[in-house]
């Protein structure tokens, strides 16, 4: 028996996935930041930043306003059963996209890259972003996460070997990398910073694996027990640099790290980073065959 959907209901589900992604964290996120806090020495300027973070996320919620004025790439996960149309679904997520733009839940944030111009509905090539998967579930799962131009702008991708790291093709040589990675940033991005991480690939598919990573919950453990020691061992590591939320220094740089692993041709390896701000907005909506909706 074909799944077959609600269209109308579908939509207005996925305009309340947008507004409670722009406008509400989720609790594994705010648990990490709530204890990142508890670390600062009282009156550090770390642990005022912490508390307007804090703040900011209450009266974002209350508010039902957007957390951040950066809206972000929007960038969805969608896993369909078996002879849904794809087409119909990606419309149905661009016209929740143009009606939530019209409602302020998301700010017109896309602009063609020749002529400069603001499309002003947050619709134009490849805006949104959705990628396909297909599974055996009578239920359709649309994952979205809206990922910030500053934590953008300092996510990165290295080759090994890098002579530079003195990094190699292992995971020393990704260690390195992704040390480096936050090093560089410094607090730009708006640290404290969530990591995904794509090891392999080519660089397209690295980097999009890095992207997945950072729907899983802070709290999970990795499956693959080598990638999940790296896991544990960088968040120790780099929660020593020193710099602290948005770079005023302190004892939290990075409020986890992410790690996903693909296979590659002989002559390529790559490391992807995806850098997520702290404001990190990704919530997922399960829409089921009896048209109920389920949001994480």
């Amino acid at each position: 028996m074909s799944f077959s959907f609600d269209q109308r209901k579908l939509k207005d589900a996925t305009v309340e996935l947008i507004r409670r992604t722009s406008c509400e964290l989720a609790p594994d996120v705010i648990s990490a930041i709530r204890k990142a806090r508890d670390t600062e020495a009282a009156g550090s300027s770390a642990k005022n930043v912490f508390e307007m973070i804090l703040k900011n996320i209450d009266l974002a919620k209350e508010k039902k306003v957007p957390i951040c004025q950066d809206t972000g790439t929007n960038i969805y996960y969608v896993t369909l059963p078996e002879g849904v149309s794809l087409r119909a679904v990606e419309k149905i997520i661009r016209d929740a996209t143009v009606e939530a733009t019209e409602k302020s839940i998301l700010r017109p944030n896309t602009v063609d890259s020749l002529t400069g111009k603001n499309t002003g509905n947050n619709l134009g090539t490849m805006a949104p972003y959705v990628h396909f998967d297909e599974w055996d579930k009578d239920e359709i799962e649309i994952k979205l996460m809206m990922k910030g131009g500053g934590s953008e702008n300092v996510s990165t991708q290295y080759k090994l070997p890098d002579s530079g790291l003195k990094a190699g093709r292992d995971l020393d040589g990704v260690y390195r990398c992704i040390v480096d990675a936050v090093n560089k940033a410094q607090g730009q991005g708006c640290a404290p910073g969530i990591l995904g991480v794509g090891i392999g690939g080519d660089r397209a598919t690295s980097m999009m694996v890095a992207k997945k990573q950072i729907f899983r919950k802070l709290t999970d453990k990795n499956e693959n027990a080598e990638l999940d020691k790296l896991e544990n061992r960088l968040l120790t590591d780099l929660n020593t640099l020193g710099i602290g939320p948005m770079g005023f220094g302190g004892k939290t740089t990075v409020l986890g790290v992410k790690i996903g692993h693909l296979h590659r041709l002989p002559a390529s390896f790559f490391v992807s980073i995806a850098y997520m701000c702290w404001a990190a907005r990704r919530h997922t909506l399960v829409y089921k065959r009896n048209g109920e909706t389920v949001y994480d």
